[in-house]
C-alpha cells in the first residue's frame, strides 16, 4: 500500500483532481490518499496558502498528486508551486511533451521530455526594488567594482548558477535519459553572452556528460533551441535548462503537442516528489465540469512510474492514449470545433479511461472491477 499526499488546489483543481484520483485507483495500484488543503480558498482559515501540515504531509508520504493551485494577489506570498520546490528542495521540474493522435497539432511524433533546474537562476527571488536604499547601495557597488552602471531607477534580479545546481539537474537529465532508454541529452544556455553564469552551466554539463559516454550530449543556445523546435522537433530527446528557460521552453514544447492540457509534469528532489499538471487553477470554469483532466492524469501516471509501477503506468497511459485517439469522450479543447455541443464533461473523460483500461485488461485475460465517477469534487481535510 502506497500513501500519498493529495492536493486538490483551487479552482478547477478539485474537479480534476478527483478524475485522475478515480482514474489512478482503478489501475489496481493501491494507494491510501493522505488528503491535504492548500491555495488561495484556504488563507482565511489557516492565515496562508501553504499551511505546514501540507509540508509535514509530504515529507511523511514522499509523494504527492497535485491539482492546480491559484498565486493569490496581494498577499506577500509569491507562489504555493515556489514555495514548494524550495521547502522540499525539489529541484528538478520534469516536463514530458509528446503528441499523442487526435491532438489538434501541428506536428505528430514529438516526444520529447524538458528537465529544467528549479531552485536557482532568475527565478531564485533575489530581487531588489527600484528606489529602496538596498537597491541604490547594490548599483553604487557594481560601478565601485568597475562592472558597469546601472540607471539609479531600475529593479534589479539577480541570477545565481551554482557548480553545485548546475552538477545535480545534468546529472538528473542523464540519469533519466539512460533509466528511460533515451538516446540524447541536449543542454540549453545563453553562454555565448552571460559567459559566468550560463557560461559555468555549459562547462559544468560538458563535464557530467563525459561520465556519460552511453548517451549522446550537444548543446544549444536558448534562441537557436526555440527556433530548432518549431522547425525539427523530432531531432531531440531529453533538454536540460536553467529555470528561466526551462519555463519558457517548456511551455513551447507544450504548445507543440496540443497545449496545456496535454502536458503532464512532475517537480523532484532526492527524497520528495511532486506531480501535477502545467496549466494553470483557471478559476473562471470551477464548476462547469468542462476542464481537461488529462494532463493530471498523465502526470499520475509520471507518479505511478516514479513509485516503480511501470506496468500500471503503461496500462493507464495506453488508456489515456486510445480515449485521444477516439475523440469521442474528450473535452472541448480536443474536439475539432471547441464548440461542439457533444464535448465531454470532465467527469466523463474519466469513466472513459476507466472503461477502456478495462478493456485493455480484457484483451489480456485480466478482468477487474473499477470505481465510476461523479460529477463531484473531492471533499479535503
Amino acid at each position: 500500500m502506497y500513501r500519498v499526499t493529495l492536493i486538490p488546489g483551487d479552482g478547477t483543481g478539485p474537479e480534476i483532481i478527483e478524475v485522475a484520483k478515480r482514474v489512478i485507483e482503478a489501475t489496481g495500484v493501491p494507494i491510501e490518499w493522505d488528503i491535504q488543503e492548500a491555495g488561495a480558498e484556504v488563507i482565511e482559515k489557516y492565515g496562508t496558502p501553504l499551511p505546514p501540515q501540507v509540508l509535514e504531509s509530504i515529507r511523511r508520504n514522499g509523494v504527492a498528486l497535485k491539482g492546480p493551485i491559484t498565486t493569490p494577489v496581494g498577499t506577500g506570498f509569491r507562489s504555493v508551486n515556489v514555495a514548494l520546490r524550495k521547502e522540499l528542495d525539489l529541484y528538478a521540474c520534469v516536463r514530458p511533451c509528446k503528441t499523442y493522435p487526435g491532438v489538434r497539432s501541428r506536428y505528430e511524433n514529438i516526444d520529447l521530455v524538458v528537465i529544467r533546474e528549479n531552485t536557482e537562476d532568475l527565478y531564485a527571488g533575489i530581487e531588489f526594488e527600484r528606489g529602496k536604499p538596498e537597491t541604490l547601495e547594490f548599483i553604487a557597488t557594481v560601478e565601485r567594482l568597475g562592472k558597469g552602471k546601472i540607471r539609479p531607477d531600475s529593479g534589479i534580479s539577480v541570477k545565481p548558477i551554482s557548480v553545485f545546481g548546475a552538477e545535480r539537474i545534468v546529472r538528473f537529465a542523464f540519469e533519466y535519459a539512460r533509466k528511460h532508454r533515451r538516446r540524447k541529452v541536449t543542454a540549453v544556455h545563453k553562454a555565448n553572452i552571460m559567459k559566468y553564469s550560463d557560461g559555468l552551466f555549459l562547462e559544468v554539463a560538458r563535464e557530467v556528460a563525459r561520465n556519460y559516454p552511453d548517451i549522446e550530449f550537444e548543446d544549444r543556445i536558448v534562441d537557436n533551441m526555440c527556433m530548432q523546435l518549431v522547425q525539427k522537433p523530432e531531432l531531440y530527446d531529453v533538454l536540460v535548462l536553467p529555470n528561466l528557460y526551462g519555463d519558457i521552453v517548456s511551455d513551447l514544447a507544450a504548445g507543440l503537442v496540443g497545449g496545456l492540457g496535454v502536458a503532464p509534469g512532475g517537480n523532484i528532489g532526492d527524497h520528495y516528489a511532486v506531480f501535477e499538471p502545467t496549466h494553470g487553477s483557471a478559476p473562471k470554469y470551477k464548476g462547469l465540469h468542462k476542464v481537461n483532466p488529462i494532463a493530471t492524469i498523465l502526470s499520475g501516471v509520471m507518479m505511478l512510474r516514479h513509485l516503480g509501477e511501470e506496468e500500471r503506468a503503461d496500462l493507464l497511459e495506453r488508456a489515456v492514449a486510445a480515449v485521444i485517439r477516439e475523440g469521442k469522450k474528450v473535452t472541448y479543447d480536443l474536439k475539432p470545433d471547441p464548440s461542439d455541443p457533444e464535448a465531454a464533461k470532465t467527469f466523463e473523460v474519466g469513466e472513459a479511461i476507466i472503461e477502456k483500461m478495462e478493456e485493455l485488461k480484457r484483451g489480456r485475460g485480466c478482468s477487474s472491477s473499477s470505481p465510476h465517477l461523479q460529477e463531484s469534487t473531492t471533499s479535503s481535510a
